[in-house]
């Protein structure tokens, strides 16, 4: 295991008292001991005195209490750690208020430090996990609340935002590091300008690094899954008295074995994750910003970030960390230190400097970089530096030339080679002389090295060298495949021998198609993993990893995540993120299905989200191909990720002829993929209308439908099509659901999915304006009846001449 790992997971074993007491409340005259705690009435949270390991300090704070994993939510005291806990106790004092006593020495380490004009006080912790302090003779006035005074985590049911009468502001601040709970470097906060959003902001500067986008009265711009996840329902308030945002968890979408959490970590990210009962570890779901290196000043002074690396905080040539305890628990905030003094510095009464500049090529620049004027060239502007001692670095190109003063944040390392354009620019850093020739001396002994191993193997060794040509030949494969995590971008190459022991040489199996079958896996000190084993890869290994890699790139809330691969000879097998709620025709066609209305309409949207993604957002287009419920899959809060996207790729030469003769696929193909013409990212909106039919009716269309009038059975989709005309949507509906429905939304889902099954690709919508309907932003007309459905019922009318509920805004494809 790397030195990081293991420190990361010593760190963060925390230890909790042994004892614990039965009860969620303290009285007047009661008092809880560092070997008690109090235990929220539905068991899920914690109160107590906990101690982090390392430092030996004791906190009063809340946690999860059913986590095995002790992961604080709250601390009382985070900035004021007590040392001793021989006399040490959680009591209401006298004057009302809840105060952790240190009784040997008489005095108060904390206090809630309410206005309290009585003295009968009773303190409860809430199954919501907020500690409240009320006045006993009026239980419902409270007086205090730890929700008013959050430290890392977003509770569901808290606010966060600012109280407009007191100027209460309730922020999330970060960890110091991994065991010091004391106020850390970044916060989330709602914009204090007044645009409604959230801010991730480095605190040292006040700078805003990320932000949520506009709130646009369901979600914030920039996370549309929010209303994805169904299980969530969050809020935006804004009266005379309070301006926040609050989340509550839909306990009729939420598994009662997972427990959610969000946090400001250490990082500077803001992450949810979810333990799942039986679970080794927090597992994460999103992270925002995504890349690490987005994060302000994430690795301190002096330090090249690399995003998709570990660690991914490096110190320039020439420093060193300044703190290695302080960077091992990942608080970076003093960066790195010259190993040597600039010569201005040391020497002040020169006239002349001998510091040189040393090149760091293919970065990222810090954006608004102060600029020079004057600089029409690179020595100008190396000149104008080295004038100025507290000029640190210095860059010059396209936009001009470019100076850095005192400490040098924010340098980001760039994937650069002559086939890529990442915009690189090159940074000149100010160093002393002697350590610019060090480093040029280092190099140079490199260069020899070669020359000299190569010199010594001519001569005398021709024969080890042909050796080791057919070792390293043999082993080329798994030498790649130690390496892949750098060509790959992150994305994991994995052995084969390993994926034999992570399936039980592929023994569970969880489903199969005509591209492979996939089996349930699990990798040692990891969650469950989905291993599909690919048939028909016809593509050379550099091709395959070529593809993976870009299919890796590939990431959206509502697309399965592909964690690695395995390319060895001809075995071609991909890993991908185990959903645990299978995939969505077990959940249609199943008997025992139990999906309700809004479950399925947002399995619907979620879908849609993760089409209009690969059409639109992605840098090379992706087209699907194959969209159907077995690709569909859901995790464990019934979220929707499409699975096998990009598998054209992948399969290449003979993909088409897969397509047009797998069986049980048939029946989602566009016309266009009959007629041997191009096809386009209409393809996929064909098959999602006939996806979106079976949502509604959890039936198959294929299969033989309910009758129309007679005992003759129809094809569903010409039946959906004629009950759609006639107004009867209700019909339509999967019997299992019991008349239970939204039938506005059924109505907009089925004019949806007739709009999808047009005939000609033009008269179909794209899988954007798919998403902005059923989010309601966009309003939808009745559809024509496609022709194929017309000619099969006969019908000479091809629209509907009615429009439902005054909706007259015409759909354009």
């Amino acid at each position: 295991m790397p030195p990081f790992l293991v420190v990361f997971t010593i760190l963060l074993c925390l230890r909790t008292p042994a004892g614990s007491a039965a009860t969620d409340t303290i009285l007047a005259g009661q008092a809880l001991s560092v070997n008690d705690k109090l235990v929220s009435s539905n068991g899920r949270y914690a109160l107590g005195f906990f101690q982090t390991r390392l430092t030996a300090n004791w906190y009063l704070g809340i946690w999860f209490n059913t986590v095995p994993k002790f992961t604080s939510a709250w601390v009382a005291n985070r900035d004021r750690p007590i040392k001793n806990t021989t006399s040490l106790e959680l009591r209401i004092s006298h004057d009302g208020n809840l105060v952790i006593l240190n009784q040997s020495a008489k005095s108060i380490i904390w206090s809630t430090q309410a206005n309290i004009t009585g003295n009968s006080s009773t303190a409860r912790l809430l199954s919501s996990g907020n500690l409240i302090l009320t006045d006993s003779s009026n239980s419902p006035n409270v007086l205090w609340q730890s929700f008013d005074h959050p430290t890392d985590t977003f509770f569901p049911g808290a606010k966060l935002g600012w109280d407009k009468v007191t100027g209460l502001n309730r922020r999330f601040i970060s960890w110091k590091n991994l065991v010091d709970p004391a106020a850390g470097s970044y916060c989330e906060q709602l914009d204090p300008s007044g645009v409604d959003q959230l801010l991730l902001v480095a605190l040292n500067s006040s700078i805003p690094y990320w932000s949520t986008g506009i709130w646009n009265g369901k979600y914030f711009a920039a996370l549309p899954e929010m209303s994805a996840r169904h299980s969530i329902s969050p809020k935006l308030v804004d009266n005379d008295k309070e301006k926040y945002l609050t989340y509550n968890l839909v306990a009729e979408y939420m598994d009662p074995n997972m427990i959610t959490r969000h946090v400001i970590d250490v990082s500077g990210q803001a992450k949810t994750f979810i333990w799942m009962k039986g679970s080794e570890d927090w597992v994460m779901i999103n992270a925002q910003p995504r890349a690490q290196c987005d994060v302000h000043a994430i690795c301190g002074p002096f330090t090249i970030c690399t995003d998709n690396k570990v660690p991914h905080c490096n110190c320039m040539e020439g420093f060193t960390i300044t703190s290695p305890k302080d960077w091992e628990l990942e608080n970076r905030a003093d960066g790195c230190t010259r190993n040597t003094q600039l010569d201005c510095i040391s020497n002040k009464s020169k006239t002349h400097t001998t510091d040189k500049f040393y090149s760091v090529p293919c970065v990222k620049l810090p954006q608004n970089a102060p600029k020079v004027e004057g600089a029409a060239s690179a020595s100008e502007c190396a000149q104008i530096c080295l004038s100025n001692c507290s000029c640190t670095a210095y860059s010059f190109g396209d936009s001009g030339c470019s100076m850095w003063r005192n400490e040098l944040l924010n340098i980001r390392q760039l994937q650069c080679s002559d086939t890529t354009n990442s915009n690189g620019e090159t940074l000149y850093l100010r160093l002393s002389a002697k350590d610019v020739q060090s480093l040029k001396n280092s190099r140079r002994g490199i260069v020899s090295g070669v020359i000299i191993g190569t010199g010594i193997s001519a001569l005398g060794l021709f024969a080890l060298v042909l050796l080791l040509m057919v070792w390293r030949n043999k082993n080329k494969i798994s030498s790649q495949i130690r390496n892949e995590s750098e060509v790959c971008d992150g994305i994991t190459a994995f052995r084969y021998n390993d994926l034999q022991r992570a399936t039980n040489i592929f023994t569970e199996k969880l489903g199969g198609g005509s591209f492979g079958s996939v089996f349930k896996g699990f990798m040692k000190g990891s969650n469950a993993i989905a291993v599909k084993r690919l048939d028909g890869a016809y593509q050379g290994e550099k091709q395959f990893r070529a593809e993976v890699s870009s299919i890796g790139a590939v990431q959206h809330i509502n697309l399965v995540k592909l964690v690695g691969f395995c390319c060895e000879g001809s075995k071609r097998l991909l890993v991908y993120e185990y959903m645990s709620n299978r995939s969505l025709d077990v959940h249609l066609f199943g008997s025992n299905s139990m999906l309700n209305w809004t479950a399925r309409y947002q399995i619907g949207l979620g879908v849609a989200r993760g089409l209009a993604y690969l059409h639109d957002s992605c840098r090379d287009r992706v087209i699907h191909c194959d969209i159907k419920p077995e690709n569909i899959l859901l995790d464990a809060s019934l979220l929707p990720k499409i699975a096998d996207f990009g598998m054209a790729k992948l399969l290449g030469r003979d993909y088409s002829r897969v397509l047009t003769t797998m069986r049980g696929t048939t029946g989602y193909l566009a016309p266009e993929w009959l007629t041997g013409v191009p096809i386009t990212p209409k393809v996929d909106v064909f098959s999602y209308g006939m996806v979106l039919l079976e949502i509604i009716s959890g039936r198959r269309n294929s299969c033989p439908s309910c009758p129309s009038g007679g005992n003759i059975d129809v094809y569903f989709p010409v039946h959906a099509a004629h009950k759609l005309l006639e107004g009867d949507v209700g019909s339509l509906v999967d019997h299992k659901l019991h008349g239970i429905a939204n039938l506005d939304e059924v109505e907009i889902a089925c004019k949806v999915a007739c709009w999808c099954l047009q005939d000609s690709e033009l008269d179909r919508p794209t899988m954007g304006m798919v998403v902005q309907i059923l989010e309601g932003l966009v309003e939808i007309t009745m559809p024509p009846i496609p022709r194929l459905l017309q000619a099969m019922v006969g019908s000479s009318n091809s629209t509907c001449s009615f429009f439902v509920s005054g909706k007259r805004a015409a759909l354009r494809a």
